[in-house]
């Protein structure tokens, strides 16, 4: 009997059944040793030494593990095919006294019957350059994390902790509330015209060029006014038509990364979340007859290569089903990004003969709709790109130039399984002559100011720690957890704001600890990490040019130097209805509440409650913005749950002009529209146009 050990029991069941009887297949249920959480567990003076201990709670899982292998004839180590992974079965293998010298490790990038039995026909060794990248990460940020968490405990408030990654992320997020803050909005106008063709009749705008070339400032409404005066009484005649061909080729076959971006944008998932849906679908779904599979590769990954035989599958899929035209000559290649890990694939289905309609019933809704999504950007990478017609048209009228862009999809590619934000696409133009007289029929002025940069949310903040080199792809998901299970940020409107306490810290970071907040040292570390996974770096070198470099004397001068913070509490006019005290605001996993500030005597709390100025139409109530139990926002009356009414998108304070209901705000690309509340009614404006029309 052959043992064979993975990390988790989904993971062993699936595999089980792609081996014979004489295969024996048990769960370590991920790390079985790792260091102590109760001191640092590094021996500083002994070369940074660390001191592996059995998880609690562990024992039992290694004992059975043990027993297994000296009863086998061959022990097989499975886990992950990543540095975790690589450790986990170094750790296992020493505690099960395995041979080093003997191949054991076996790894798989998709949990199939052909690529499980391959893997164990050519067991290889442990990987040592892996193991020690990941102890060289670990014990980088338990030197960290259990060094400055303590002074932060005696200087501002327990429970704080300092990481050697999440600490980054929030600054970059304090950066950019820093930004917002001093923000100067700059006025600037636009003008367009409304023409007719009077050939065929028809209208279409066109805007004034305000190019670098043409020195045109429209700062002020004076200045847009003087442009609009000298045109108004003449001629709009085409001076210039361009016509040329664009075309927009598909995105690449995702990483963890995009994966990530793509799932929050088009479907609403958390980082979490999509990484628990796409861990299901790797680890086996039961997919009918019996027959557990993984319907997707490894999902840890920064890498877009994907296997010739995934690309011919492909390949025979897009001829078949969607014709030759939109099979491209050969398959398309796409650029990795710098450090990635060329060894790994991109995400991808196991099979693309697996089409997602075939096995929607055996999925869950968001299973389906994650992996319908996956299989779709497979497809589509292996597409040929998308053509547009554009037309490009120059407009003189007394000394001024107004131009319009045109396009129209001529073959649309990719985009038949595929769509993109085409918020750049230009709008349908009439057929025009050069040479051809044009109507004013009216000049649009419009006022704007510039817009302060965004805040980050879940998919930018990712895509910037990414393309910052800071973290891995297996870490983005537990740094956007940690940091606000701390309190040092919240999530409002889906976007990240600084708390309190997540400024104080990052200041008193960026003050005594700047290289362990500096977003270059950071991306350094990294590469020296994937350097002595790479056979180029040495462990012991990497942890004594950080902690001897300047770590060490950092932390005893800022143990001398920091003075205490006191935190002065925010109170509101609201007073506790158990000691009349004012209740303070906190700060909490899912946003801000107000609290007593007597606690713990006093332990009564209350949710800041978010109007949107709607009355309830049910019981006359206001209707104020909720969270479900999973932190989604809805929006329901003041009096929920005694009266139930609710609705999933902000209400707004008028009703449906058709059926009386309320209109409610839906984003639609990069519109806003007033849409009816009620599923049956079809009625729906745009707010924006409504808006301009109201100011005008």
């Amino acid at each position: 009997m052959n043992l064979v050990i993975v990390e988790s029991p989904t993971k062993a069941k699936t595999i089980k059944k792609f081996l014979s009887k004489n295969y024996k297949v048990l769960a370590s249920q991920g790390h079985l040793i790792d260091l102590p959480r109760s001191k640092v567990g590094v021996d500083i003076e002994n070369d940074f030494e660390p001191k592996y201990i059995t998880i609690r709670g562990k024992g039992k899982i290694l004992k059975e593990l043990k027993d297994a292998a000296k009863k086998a004839n061959k022990v097989f180590l499975a886990a992950d095919p990543d540095r975790e992974g690589e450790a986990i079965c170094w750790h296992i293998s020493r505690a099960l006294n395995l041979d080093q010298a003997q191949p054991c490790r076996v790894e798989f990038n998709e949990i199939t019957k052909e690529a499980v039995k391959e893997s164990f026909k050519n067991p290889r060794q442990i990987d040592y350059n892996r193991v020690d990248a990941q102890q060289a990460r670990r014990i980088l940020d338990r030197l960290v994390g259990y060094s400055i968490s303590p002074l932060l405990w005696r200087k501002i408030r327990s429970g704080l902790s300092a990481g050697r990654v999440q600490s980054v992320a929030v600054r970059l997020i304090c950066d950019r509330e820093d930004e917002i803050d001093s923000f100067i909005p700059c006025e600037y106008w636009s003008l367009n015209a409304l023409l007719e063709d009077e050939k065929n009749g028809s209208n279409f705008k066109v805007e004034i060029d305000r190019h670098k070339r043409s020195k045109l400032e429209l700062k002020n409404k004076a200045q847009v006014e003087d442009v609009a005066a000298a045109v108004r009484n003449e001629k709009f005649i085409i001076d210039k038509i361009t016509r040329s061909q664009r075309k927009r080729h598909p995105l690449p076959p995702f990483t963890t990364s995009s994966l990530q971006q793509e799932a929050s944008a088009k479907l609403g998932f958390t980082s979490r979340k999509t990484m628990n849906l796409a861990q299901q679908l790797y680890e086996g779904i039961n997919i009918g007859s019996g027959e557990t599979v993984g319907l997707i590769t490894y999902i840890r990954t920064d890498s877009t290569k994907v296997s010739i035989q995934a690309q011919d599958e492909a390949r025979t899929m897009i001829e078949n089903k969607y014709g030759a035209d939109y099979l491209p000559g050969k398959p398309p290649e796409y650029k990795t990004r710098k450090g990635a890990q060329e060894a790994h694939e991109a995400i991808r289905p196991t099979s693309i003969m697996r089409e997602p309609d075939l096995i929607k019933q055996h999925l869950s809704r968001d299973q389906n709709r994650l992996y319908k999504l996956i299989w779709n950007r497979l497809v589509a990478a292996q597409m040929n790109p998308a053509v547009y017609n554009k037309v490009r048209v120059n407009i003189k009228a007394g000394g001024y130039t107004f131009k319009a862009n045109g396009s129209n999809l001529r073959f649309p590619g990719f985009l038949i399984l595929y769509q993109v934000d085409n918020g750049d696409e230009d709008a349908y133009l009439p057929d025009l002559e050069e040479g051809q007289d044009l109507k004013l029929l009216e000049l649009i002025p419009d006022q704007h100011f510039t817009k302060p940069p965004p805040r980050y949310n879940e998919a930018s903040l990712i895509r910037t720690l990414e393309e910052k080199r800071i973290g891995r792809p297996s870490t983005y998901s537990p740094i956007i957890e940690t940091i606000q299970s701390r309190g040092y940020v919240i999530k409002e409107n889906k976007a990240f704001l600084p708390t309190e306490i997540g400024i104080v810290v990052v200041q008193l970071m960026i003050n005594y600890f700047p290289e362990i907040i500096d977003i270059d040292f950071t991306a350094r570390l990294e590469e020296q990490l994937d350097e002595i996974e790479e056979g180029k770096h040495e462990r012991l070198k990497v942890l004594k040019n950080f902690y001897e470099g300047d770590f060490k004397d950092r932390l005893e001068e800022a143990d001398q130097k920091i003075e205490k913070v006191e935190m002065k509490p925010e109170y509101s006019d609201e007073t506790c209805p158990h000691c009349s005290e004012h209740l303070v605001y906190k700060h909490g996993r899912f946003g801000r509440f107000l609290a007593c500030p007597a606690f713990p005597e006093c332990r009564y709390t209350k949710k800041v409650v978010k109007e949107t100025g709607v009355q309830c139409p049910r019981d006359g109530g206001m209707i104020v913005e909720l969270r479900t139990k999973k932190g989604r926002t809805f929006y329901g009356c003041e009096n929920y749950p005694d009266c139930d009414f609710s609705l999933w998108k902000k209400p707004l304070p008028e009703e449906c002009p058709q059926c009386g209901s309320l209109l409610a705000e839906h984003r639609k690309s990069k519109e806003t529209l007033a849409r009816c509340s009620k599923k049956e009614c079809p009625y729906e404006h745009n707010l924006e146009e409504q808006e301009a029309a109201a100011g005008s």
